[in-house]
């Protein structure tokens, strides 16, 4: 049983490594588009849009609000 539980305590190290690497290397290839200021703001719109529909996705999905 301590196999187990060893085990078990090893999946958040493992999901906080994954989700780090997975954001490192997104941001190095975004790194050269941040030169301009157009790029930025264009990358900062993107960003906030995806979160935005996902919001509004998930708030229609589950009823929260009327859409």
């Amino acid at each position: 049983m301590k196999d187990f539980w060893d085990n078990v305590s090893r999946f958040p190290r493992f999901l906080i490594s994954i989700s780090l690497g997975i954001f490192f290397a997104l941001f190095e290839r975004f790194r050269p588009l941040l030169s301009k200021p157009i790029n930025v703001i264009a990358l900062v719109g993107l960003v906030v849009g995806i979160f935005m529909f996902l919001v509004f996705t998930l708030r229609a999905m589950l009823g929260l609000s009327p859409v």
